[in-house]
């Protein structure tokens, strides 16, 4: 029994196109994943064979064992969640902060003249600056307490939610805007049911740039008279050379920032599933 060459090229195309294909997603994924391994072997050997003092880089299993003990018994006084739980309040009262006072900056910068000459100095004045500049003065205004260390932190989120509201609203169409005008909206019903909707991925946008300074101030921030948090425990681990603690530390707020990303993108999937990616 014969085939025909165009009968076997089809069959060939035909069980082709079947076989499914692997998306650049598990490509990606795959390939993260054996980056991890790589790093994870290498630092295993490296502390197997003390190719660095363990004072220095304490082995993988050295710092599990100090997340179990951080976990359970605690450092400085206070239980890892403790410690997580100081600085997630700090973080989130801080995003809070920013957020009202910078969503509606970022509006009144991109729709108002004025608003822009007053506020755009601020912004360029606050944008490059660190937080570890402004800190001291912060203290005198606001003392040691809580206050001084959300204001801290807010300041730093501030110049990234409102430039990419800014954004958002300059990014707004032409055709909506014309078109919500044709039907007779008013300028609050532009405000409220054109410019916020398609403003809301660059602010979602904004928040995740925002968590990202938030976090780096957090260390710098929790210096000042912190009995509790991430960043308090990770310095106060640093001073003893307690270096499995600090890399547990570290470990975790990459962790938690991790989860605030993956939040963030579930949260933009669910108040804008017409940007999100697939």
């Amino acid at each position: 029994m014969t085939y025909s060459t165009t009968a076997i090229d089809e069959q060939s195309f035909s069980a082709e196109q079947s076989r499914p294909r692997r998306r650049p997603t598990d490509i990606t994924l795959l390939v993260s994943a054996a980056t991890i391994v790589v790093i994870l072997g290498l630092w295993a050997f490296a502390a197997a064979f003390q190719l660095v003092s363990p004072v220095f880089l304490p082995s993988p299993v050295a710092v599990l064992r100090s997340s179990y003990a951080l976990a359970t018994v605690g450092f400085v006084d206070s239980t890892l969640a403790e410690h997580v739980f100081a600085s997630l309040f700090r973080i989130f009262g801080a995003l809070a902060l920013a957020i009202v006072l910078g969503v509606p900056a970022g509006l009144a910068m991109a729709m108002s003249r004025i608003g822009k000459g007053i506020l755009d100095p601020i912004v360029e004045f606050l944008r490059p600056l660190p937080p570890l500049a402004y800190l001291p003065l912060i203290i005198i205004w606001c003392g040691i307490g809580e206050t001084s260390k959300i204001v801290v932190i807010a300041l730093a989120m501030l110049p990234p939610i409102i430039i990419s509201t800014v954004s958002g609203v300059r990014s707004t169409s032409k055709d909506h805007i014309n078109a919500a005008r044709s039907f007779g909206a008013n300028r609050w019903q532009l405000l409220t049911q054109v410019v916020l909707p398609s403003t809301t991925p660059s602010i979602l946008t904004g928040i995740r740039i925002a968590l990202g300074a938030g976090w780096s101030t957090l260390v710098a921030a929790e210096l000042i008279a912190a009995p509790q948090g991430l960043g308090f425990m990770i310095q106060s681990a640093a001073q003893f050379l307690v270096t499995d603690i600090v890399i547990a530390g570290i470990f975790t707020i990459a962790l938690i920032a991790f989860m605030f990303e993956m939040l963030a993108r579930l949260l933009e999937r669910t108040l804008t599933p017409w940007t999100a990616h697939k």
